[in-house]
């Protein structure tokens, strides 16, 4: 039987890559081939260097003014395009609400989640706390309650969290995307060779799907919207 693996590289921290998730689920449905899938999530920290959790004295769009060097009225424009986008595909995102913070945690137990087969539960759990409730996934304790409720096992869930734990998967999968050119989020690779950059619709990651089940390759990123160190654009 036929297997194809999507790669997803992605960000807790990225506002479309949740859609981009919402958006590969709707194509999923529409495959008829969707038991022959497997979606792989892999790591990539757009801040690697932010503190665990960051001060919200700020507020988002003066963070986000400041980040593409526009004015306030500019990135409140962005913002709110981006939650009428994210809410047509059924997501609530709460920017107001926001405790931005250090992903390298929530990546690795992800890792940890694939092992368990439970990452896309946790993925789509770790979505909504960070981008819809306003929950700060840097901090430990916020993590342990969110995996748990996913199903994970309490002791190897702090067991990761107070070791090293997939740190190295972590690196690896972001080394891989370098190596690959991946340089915003998300990008869905389909089988080995066809990728698609940022949060495409739905027809067009069912039309990737379809192009590599049928065992054709193309070298072609389509281009989207996405996430990079610097901002999302």
């Amino acid at each position: 039987m036929h297997k194809l693996t999507v790669d997803v590289w992605s960000d807790i921290a990225c506002p479309w890559c949740w859609v981009g998730k919402r958006r590969l689920a709707a194509a999923l449905a529409d495959f008829p081939h969707r038991d022959a899938v497997d979606v792989v999530y892999r790591s990539f920290e757009l801040d690697p260097s932010a503190a665990r959790t960051l001060a919200t004295d700020t507020p988002h769009t003066v963070r986000i003014a400041r980040k593409y060097g526009i004015d306030v009225a500019q990135a409140e424009a962005m913002s709110q395009r981006l939650v009428a986008v994210a809410a047509g595909d059924g997501l609530e995102l709460r920017f107001d609400i926001l405790r931005p913070g250090n992903t390298l945690d929530a990546h690795r137990l992800l890792h940890l989640a694939r092992d368990r087969h439970l990452q896309d539960a946790l993925a789509e759990r770790l979505f909504r706390a960070y981008l819809g409730e306003g929950q700060a996934i840097g901090e430990p304790s916020v993590l342990i309650a969110l995996a748990l409720e996913v199903g994970l096992d309490r002791g190897e869930v702090e067991g990761v969290l107070a070791s090293d734990a997939y740190t190295p998967d972590v690196r690896a999968d972001e080394e891989e995307a370098r190596q690959l050119g991946i340089r915003g989020v998300p990008c869905f690779v389909f089988g080995p060779r066809h990728a698609v950059s940022g949060a495409q619709p739905a027809a067009a990651l069912l039309e990737a799907l379809t192009i590599a089940w049928g065992e054709l390759s193309s070298d072609t990123i389509l281009e989207g919207t996405v996430c990079t160190p610097d901002g999302c654009t």
